[in-house]
């Protein structure tokens, strides 16, 4: 009975965690996502039960308090799609190759003293990215030469395009196929942070305005709104100071670029070089927000393939061998079999093969 074949996902070479038959890919810290869902969800449950439904009634023209608690239950679903979204889908991983580049290896440094099957190749190639030149790095795990603007991740092992960071509260790489989602995922927490501070500071002067003539009245009221306003306000100068930096990141064209990188362009840019990726305000937001992203190169639900393996490298004295005393030795082969056929031929014809033959008939 023949074994089923396997899937890619099954087979799948980086640390990755898959789920629903390979249909959703994330990061071995998928658990942590757990821990980002509830920092979201537990206070807007608070805020639902002890503010925005205390608010229902206060605007009597259509029951406008009711949007209050919509609102906030609508948009904090709307966050958590992102959330989902940005971490159980390819980032943008490169295909891996079985065996390293041929072309890129040089015979010519090789030695008889070399270790055998350890051949050299540059692990620094220039490409060009908009007529500037562009250093790309080989990456030994995965067997390439990495496009520009891309990294090996440590923690998923994948060369990711386009490597921005491994985002832990998230569970997954951030890179060119679900970067678009974790701005927004993190922009649209900043703006359920502000809403519901706010919604906070409105109910306190609601009661400031009622039966609870100071602050510290209405707060010892309702304590709930003064926690969540803490909490909110703590969590903006995260969730905001990272709106914040990567909205400049996105408009100069230098997101995507890994931590790494952006360092360098931080110092190309004080040393006066410009920034081959800088494509104005307008276009930098238009390419990450806008654009259409690009299918994923993988197909993890697809059967293997058997391919061809490639023929195992050579050591040093073979590879010396083939190269200069194979191909000689083979034409002096073919000289000597032609010089014999040429001597035969002679004999025969003058009459001569009979006395090599024994002095037989010639016939």
């Amino acid at each position: 009975m023949t074994q089923p074949q396997q899937r890619v996902y099954q087979a799948w070479k980086g640390d990755n965690r898959f789920f629903f038959g390979g249909r959703l890919i994330f990061g071995p810290d998928v658990k942590s996502l757990g821990v980002s869902v509830a920092l979201v969800v537990a206070p807007v449950a608070f805020f639902c039960v002890f503010v925005a439904w205390h608010l229902r009634h206060r605007f009597r023209a259509y029951d406008a308090g009711y949007a209050i608690l919509v609102v906030a239950v609508v948009y904090t679903i709307y966050v958590l799609l992102l959330l989902f979204v940005t971490a159980g889908r390819d980032p943008g991983i490169v295909p891996r190759a079985s065996h390293p580049p041929e072309e890129d290896i040089h015979y010519d440094d090789l030695s008889l003293t070399d270790t055998p099957g350890r051949l050299q190749f540059p692990r620094v190639k220039e490409v060009i990215v908009n007529g500037m030149p562009v250093k790309v790095k080989y990456c030994e795990t995965c067997m390439v030469y990495r496009p520009p603007r891309c990294s090996h991740c440590s923690i998923c092992n994948n060369c990711v395009e386009r490597f921005d960071h491994h985002c832990p509260w998230v569970g997954q790489c951030i890179g060119k196929r679900n970067y678009r989602y974790f701005f927004l995922f993190v922009s649209s927490s900043t703006l359920l942070c502000i809403y519901v501070f706010a919604i906070s500071a409105l109910y306190i002067k609601f009661l400031m305005d009622g039966d609870y003539s100071t602050v510290w009245k209405a707060l010892k009221h309702s304590p709930a709104s003064l926690a969540l306003m803490i909490y909110c306000f703590i969590s903006l100068w995260f969730v905001g100071g990272l709106t914040g930096f990567h909205t400049y990141l996105i408009s100069t064209n230098q997101v995507l670029l890994c931590f790494q990188t952006t360092y360098e362009n931080f110092r190309y840019r004080s040393d006066g070089r410009p920034n081959v990726y800088d494509q104005g305000c307008l276009s930098n937001f238009q390419e990450v927000v806008f654009a259409k992203i690009q299918p994923s190169k993988h197909k993890f639900r697809a059967h293997i393939q058997e391919e061809v393996q490639a023929p195992p490298a050579n050591s040093a004295g073979e590879v010396e061998e083939e190269r200069v005393g194979g191909p000689r030795a083979k034409v002096g082969d073919d000289l000597d079999i032609d010089g014999d056929l040429l001597n035969i031929s002679q004999r025969h014809k003058h009459g001569d093969i009979d006395i090599e033959m024994g002095g037989g008939d010639a016939n």
